[in-house]
């Protein structure tokens, strides 16, 4: 296909796109194959999400099984789940011959239990059991990430050996860059780096150059964790071991950035009490069933600061210029405290904090919220006595800030570490108790100084 320089990336993609859509109404095989040489699965994946039925079920019968195989790949579950239903059995099965077992799992994971079990039942013994056992394990722990492609070598194996055994294994890995070496009871015992072994001597043992300082987790251990043991320590794959130490299988650092990525959208949305299950495409029950809860939470924050409002109304009424210049402290001081909570969230996130031994770190806050108060009241104060004409109630106002931004850095510090402690999410809506407290408190020490300052303000 011809390609100008003078067209963008989006353009080109756009473009071959619109000619497979055009080759699959014409059902032109040998169009559709070479047209899919040039587009990468995951563009053609997205773009497959608005195509009609018969265009999904045009390209699934005019389409080989490894290039299906590397389209199931790069789907998402809803276009996963459409295209097997044009796949009948034996083709699945043949598809999953090009395909790695963590994705096969994860296919099969999304697919009506009937059509799972069919599928599992026409699988080899071997084969079989190795699906079985990984579909066992809750998809967000290791056991539910790792894969069993990968390179295991006795240590006492020489290079030369070792060499000859990756070269017949090699093609059907998932991963081949580190290799995984065990002892005579298949326990792990160190990693081997391909290099090296391309580089040493063949009568070597995989022993002398293996490294065996493994990081290894086990199959319970939260994905959240895992990510984070990658991203320390710098691993293209982290093996799974049992209690004795068997290799189990591993995690490639393509499924630990799709961890990630995961990770920060649930921590995003939880933060605003958006549930991690919903999404642009959700119904709009799915939506307001998700969302109507943490809102009934938001509804008693505002309610609570309604009453705070609502004890001072004799005040309100006599100095007016009250009501206008109050929000002034509760909005200032829920952004300083979400500036806390956004730093504090990410640290949990990456593991770095605990409540026991962090009340330094809580004090911290609390002091650059009072310093945050210091300055921002300062001119807070100063325009608010000049618009209204009135010293003191700029003092008020100065004094309120000092005090609700202080209150507002100690919250956004308290809230993620006292949810993390009764072991729930950190990021589990705490922008919104955060702003209930500075909401309430910040009603609350406002409206008092302004009844103790009263007369001035009269």
């Amino acid at each position: 296909m011809e390609q100008r320089t003078d067209r963008s990336q989006e353009e080109l993609l756009e473009e071959r796109e619109a000619h497979l859509v055009e080759a699959l109404e014409r059902e032109d095989a040998e169009e559709i194959h070479r047209l899919y040489e040039h587009i990468h699965p995951i563009d053609l994946a997205e773009a497959m999400e608005e195509w009609e039925e018969e265009l999904l079920e045009r390209f699934c019968s005019l389409n080989d099984d490894e290039k299906m195989a590397e389209l199931l790949e790069a789907a998402d579950e809803k276009l996963q789940v459409d295209l097997t239903g044009y796949l009948d059995n034996s083709r699945m099965l043949r598809i999953f011959g090009y395909m790695q077992k963590d994705d096969i799992v994860d296919i099969l994971g999304n697919l009506r239990i009937n059509r799972r079990k069919q599928l599992i039942d026409l699988m080899r013994a071997g084969e079989r059991r190795i699906i079985t056992e990984l579909l066992g394990y809750d998809e967000e722990t290791a056991g539910g990430l790792m894969t069993t492609d990968y390179i295991a070598l006795n240590g006492q194996l020489t290079i030369g050996n070792a060499i000859r055994k990756i070269k017949e294994i090699g093609p059907k890995t998932e991963l081949i860059e580190t290799i995984f070496v065990l002892n005579h009871q298949k326990q792990l015992v160190g990693t081997a780096d391909l290099r090296d072994i391309l580089i040493g001597n063949d009568a070597d043992t995989l022993d002398s150059i293996s490294d065996d300082q493994v990081i290894w987790v086990e199959p319970e251990t939260d994905q959240e964790e895992v990510s984070l043991l990658v991203s320390k320590y710098d691993l293209n794959a982290i093996p799974v071991v049992n209690k004795r130490r068997v290799l189990l299988g591993i995690i490639t650092v393509d499924d630990i950035i799709d961890v990630i990525l995961e990770e920060h959208t649930e921590d995003m949305l939880q933060m605003a009490g958006v549930s991690k299950e919903e999404t642009i495409d959700s119904t709009v029950p799915e939506s307001v069933r998700r969302r109507l809860p943490w809102l009934c939470v938001n509804l008693i924050t505002a309610f609570l600061g309604s009453f705070a409002i609502k004890n001072f109304e004799d005040v309100i009424a006599q100095v007016v210029a009250l009501s206008a210049t109050m929000t002034i402290v509760t909005g200032l001081s829920g952004n300083s405290g979400n500036q806390t909570l956004s730093v504090i969230i990410r640290s949990l996130a990456l593991g770095e904090l605990e409540l026991k031994g962090s009340w330094k770190l809580i004090l911290k806050q609390a002091a650059v919220g009072l310093v945050d108060g210091v300055c921002m009241g300062i001119g807070t104060g100063i325009i608010v006595s000049l618009i209204y004409q009135n010293f003191y109630l700029g003092c008020i106002i100065f004094g309120a800030m000092v005090c609700n931004m202080m209150i507002a850095g100690l919250s956004g510090a308290l809230i993620p570490l006292v949810l993390k402690a009764l072991n729930q999410d950190p990021a589990l809506a705490s922008s919104i108790f955060l702003t209930g407290v500075t909401d309430v408190l910040g009603f609350f020490i406002f409206l008092s100084l302004a009844t103790a300052f009263l007369p001035f303000l009269l």
